[in-house]
């Protein structure tokens, strides 16, 4: 009987589990599950490579490299606030960025796709996808501004860019 009631639970789980992944899985296929991740998530996904390939810092690398760096507290806390802030504001231009890919691809799944929908849905996206790399670039530039030039050298040494 023992057996039977684990073996019950165990499949009770197993099945919540797969109805959980198939109501959650993302209906598209312009975007994969792991870009749609990405973008609510707010991750930079190369958008700010410009950045930092060029001595622009990103607070999120900044803060895992805090000791190394010497960050004095003022620059560690105004550091924090900077990636909080851009967090919250690249998670709602990224799921806003998911909903405008998924309305594009909702025309062609139609069938039917009037030449202005068309228009409008793609400068629709494309407007999120230039907010969602203004912001991660824009906060780049904000980043430099709280490090002194002897921490952006180190930074670029530490993350192994060459100069």
């Amino acid at each position: 009987m023992k057996y039977s009631a684990a073996a019950f639970v165990v499949a009770t789980v197993a099945a919540a589990g797969i109805a959980h992944a198939q109501h959650h899985r993302p209906d598209s296929k312009a975007l994969s599950a792991q870009e749609i991740e990405q973008y609510r998530a707010g991750a930079g996904m190369g958008y700010a490579r410009a950045a930092e390939l060029n001595h622009f810092p990103g607070p999120m690398h900044v803060l895992e490299l805090a000791d190394k760096l010497a960050l004095s507290e003022e620059q560690r806390s105004a550091t924090k606030r900077l990636m909080d802030t851009h967090k919250a504001e690249a998670r709602a231009i990224g799921a806003k960025l998911v909903e405008a890919e998924q309305a594009l691809e909702a025309l062609f799944k139609s069938g039917r796709v009037d030449p202005g929908a068309l228009v409008d849905a793609t400068h629709a996206a494309a407007r999120l996808q230039g907010e969602y790399r203004l912001s991660h670039l824009e906060t780049h530039r904000r980043m430099r501004a709280l490090l002194s030039a002897e921490q952006v050298a180190q930074y670029d040494r530490l993350r192994g860019y060459k100069h």
